[in-house]
């Protein structure tokens, strides 16, 4: 079976609140996706336990996924199942001087069909679209 998860990490010159702002505001996805298949999002202005929303992306066609989110601590923890059983997984922690040791995790230990997504290549291509999307937020917060 072996680890099911893709994490990458990067420390963002900005306090996890500012973080936990973008991440929990669907709309502003697009803005930090690295992978570059999001294109719009909508839902609740600010995310929460419990609540669901729905993204528009593009990979070779135009499709629309709905999630839930699963795990929520404010400003320091959010993650969201996909319909398909796969989660994304946002954590923060504080590493002084107003800085933030930002992590993204694709878990798909959860996955519905986790073959599927292994012959599919998501486990690689979204290690790399994290690895984009982390350097896009330390973009956005040069320090």
């Amino acid at each position: 079976m072996g680890n099911r998860q893709v994490s990458r990490t990067a420390v963002i010159a900005a306090p996890p609140e500012r973080l936990f702002a973008l991440l929990a505001d669907p709309a502003q996805h697009p803005l930090i996706d690295g992978s570059g298949t999001v294109r719009s999002g909508s839902g609740p202005a600010r995310l929460s336990l419990g609540a669901t929303f729905g993204m528009d992306m593009k990979m070779r066609k135009r499709y629309r996924v709905r999630n839930t989110v699963v795990e929520f601590e404010d400003n320091r923890l959010i993650a969201w199942r996909h319909f398909m059983g796969h989660r994304w997984r946002w954590l923060l922690e504080p590493d002084g001087d107003g800085q933030t040791r930002v992590t993204e995790t694709f878990d798909w230990s959860t996955a519905r069909v986790p073959f599927a997504l292994r012959l599919a290549g998501f486990p690689k291509r979204n290690a790399e679209g994290i690895e984009k999307t982390l350097a896009r937020l330390s973009a956005m917060f040069p320090g």
